[in-house]
């Protein structure tokens, strides 16, 4: 019985020695330093003090030196990091504090070395112990157990949190004001919107529609979309993929208009599936209009400077530039990096993941794989089925309260034209060649967003008289207005401007109107944008006027090999170009009649091919996807 006692004492012992666990109170970034005598140094870097650098070691002691003693290139590298802490002491737009968080958690290096011991360990139990098998399969079990309890290591790290400055947030959403509303408190920074964009047309060059179309919803008061004022950093950024946030936003644009994951719910990456418009969104279940890559053509309102997006972590989405408008440096694994404020941000890009791969800050999944808390959508229709064969070739408005979508199907032209009241009644036409069928759905009472800016645009349309378009708009309660913008855009691409006219200030109905004597033949998109005092901005609706037609011009895409563009012309001349997912042009030339151009040479992608009439500026577009060589 001693004996037993004897060695069960030492079984937890030995236990205890080998599977002892490390107290780590803190991790250090090591950096090899050099000195002038090249002797090395391994430590990390603590501050700069009257010319004196102060380094900690492995073992937690800390050293100084002249800055003179370190090599040119460490040097430096103390320099930088000064200016860098500098920077985020000063910095405006977040500041970051450390929280130091302890947990435990399992040595699993530690482990790989005990696993094969206790596997010795059991073989020689079960060959020497012969009758005694039992007893010593007890001390065993006991091992195992002490080795599992005692592999556990105590963790203290430091967890990172940005505080943001709400203020500076709202930079980003000034320019679409009053389309989006916003507020702030302690906690979140709060964005009010009804989810449909004012600055660009949508629907438009989807090849692969699930039969869902765009109506506005109430992302107002305690649903409206909320973004974290106090982002702590993920321990392990969770990747954002068909696993993970395959429902609901995971973002919020600048115009108010949510982002999802660029994966659909079935686990295929949207855009590459021909689910997304020219400007990467589409409707979904509720007839909700969302985006799922990132909104880069929001360039072409707000500044460069600025975030098109802010991440329901907390973090902010830029594009092709930094904050400081340098050119963007290299993406880390997360489709982002620190900033020179030590503020962690996103960039969006043309290619997957297009925002963000991972989410950098700690956030609440549900049980549906969404995000919490976010706004919600609500359908007025159940959802429907994909429509095989369907291309969506416009969507313009109905009236203040409506729109008309417009696809071909086999060679047929169809349309849903819908609208409904401010109480709820929503009206569906589904007019097919030769018929037209009308379902009515009592869903919601539509909203309203808060008025930021001093201006009630009482409507907003655009006529065609022959080959002029005749464009009115009604005011109402102007006070420190400038002036108004009148832009165009052909076949909804780029704006452009084409009349400014001053403001009148006046507090009653006041009609404004002016003649464009140059429309383009074809598609012509027209909207107004009313500037403030104080240069802020707001977009009205996009009214849509085509002018004329040029007779069977079109654009083929020969799907069967992938390498050839056919494109259907009259006898005039014409010009092509096919522009890349980033927007750049990448092949262009001239054609005359019917031709096929080989585009065997172009890379895998999505591609917009635009045909242009050289003399009268009519335009065809055409959205394709080409296979990978």
């Amino acid at each position: 019985m001693k004996k037993n006692i004897y060695l069960t004492f030492f079984v937890c012992l030995w236990s205890m020695i080998a599977f002892c666990h490390n107290i780590e109170l803190s991790s250090f970034k090591l950096r090899e330093w050099t000195l002038n005598d090249n002797t090395k140094v391994k430590a990390s870097f603590l501050m700069i003090k009257n010319d004196l650098v102060y380094l900690e070691k492995e073992n937690s002691t800390t050293i100084n030196l002249p800055l003179s003693a370190l090599s040119t290139i460490d040097q430096q590298y103390v320099h930088g990091e000064y200016e860098r802490i500098q920077k985020l002491n000063t910095q405006k737009f977040s500041s970051v504090k450390n929280d130091a968080v302890s947990y435990s958690n399992i040595d699993y290096k530690k482990m790989t070395v005990v696993a094969p011991c206790l596997l010795l360990l059991l073989i020689l139990t079960y060959f020497f112990a012969g009758k005694k098998r039992l007893k010593y399969g007890t001390y065993f079990s006991i091992t195992v157990l002490l080795a599992v309890l005692y592999s556990f290591k105590t963790v203290s790290e430091n967890r990172v949190t940005t505080v943001t400055d709400p203020a500076t947030v709202n930079l980003a959403f000034i320019p679409f004001f009053p389309n989006v509303a916003t507020s702030w408190d302690a906690t979140y920074f709060y964005i009010q919107s009804k989810g449909i964009p004012t600055t660009h047309p949508m629907m438009i060059g989807i090849t692969s529609w699930q039969q869902q179309v765009p109506i506005p919803q109430c992302y107002t008061g305690t649903n409206a979309w909320s973004i974290p004022l106090n982002p702590v950093i993920a321990a392990i950024p969770v990747p954002v993929s068909p696993a993970h946030f395959s429902r609901g936003a995971i973002a919020i644009a600048a115009n108010g208009i949510p982002i999802f994951n660029p994966y659909t719910n079935t686990g295929v990456d949207a855009f590459l599936d021909g689910q997304l418009d020219n400007w990467g969104g589409h409707c979904g279940r509720a007839d909700d209009y969302h985006y799922h890559t990132a909104p880069l053509h929001l360039y072409g309102t707000t500044s460069s400077t600025l975030p098109i997006a802010f991440g329901l972590d907390g973090f902010a989405v830029y594009g092709s530039v930094e904050p400081n408008g340098t050119p963007m440096l290299a993406l880390d694994a997360n489709h982002g990096h620190y900033g020179s404020n030590g503020v962690y941000h996103y960039h969006g890009t043309a290619a997957a993941p297009y925002m963000i791969g991972n989410m950098v800050g700690q956030v609440t999944e549900d049980a549906t794989n969404q995000i919490i808390p976010q706004a919600a959508a609500h359908p007025i229709r159940p959802s429907l089925t994909p429509l095989n064969g369907a291309v969506i070739t416009n969507c313009v408005a109905n009236g203040t309260n409506g729109y008309i979508l417009t696809y071909t199907r086999t060679g047929q032209t169809y349309q849903v034209s819908y609208s409904w009241t401010n109480n709820g009644l929503y009206t569906f036409n589904f007019i097919n060649p030769g018929s037209t069928t009308t379902a009515t759905y009592n869903g919601f009472s539509q909203c309203s967003i808060p008025n930021t800016l001093p201006l009630t645009l009482v409507n907003f349309t655009a006529t065609a008289a022959g080959n002029v378009v005749g464009i009115k708009w009604t005011t109402a309660n102007e006070i420190n207005l400038s002036h108004f913008i009148i832009e165009r855009s052909v076949g909804g691409g780029n704006w452009e401007t084409i009349k400014q006219v001053a403001a009148t200030n006046t507090n009653n109905n006041h009609e404004y109107s002016i003649l464009d004597n140059t429309p383009v033949k074809g598609a012509n998109y027209y909207r107004l944008k009313s500037v403030d005092r104080d240069t802020k901005t707001t977009y009205s609706k996009i009214q849509f006027i085509n002018i004329g037609n040029q007779g069977n011009t079109e654009i083929i895409f020969e799907n069967a090999s992938g390498n050839q563009v056919f494109f259907q012309c009259n006898t005039e001349l014409y010009q092509y170009r096919f522009i890349n997912g980033a927007g750049q042009p990448v092949l262009s030339g001239n054609i005359k009649g019917s031709s096929t151009i080989s585009i065997s040479n172009l890379p895998g992608g999505m591609y917009i091919v635009e045909l242009r009439n050289a003399s009268t500026n009519y335009i065809v577009t055409k959205k394709i996807i080409k296979g990978m060589n």
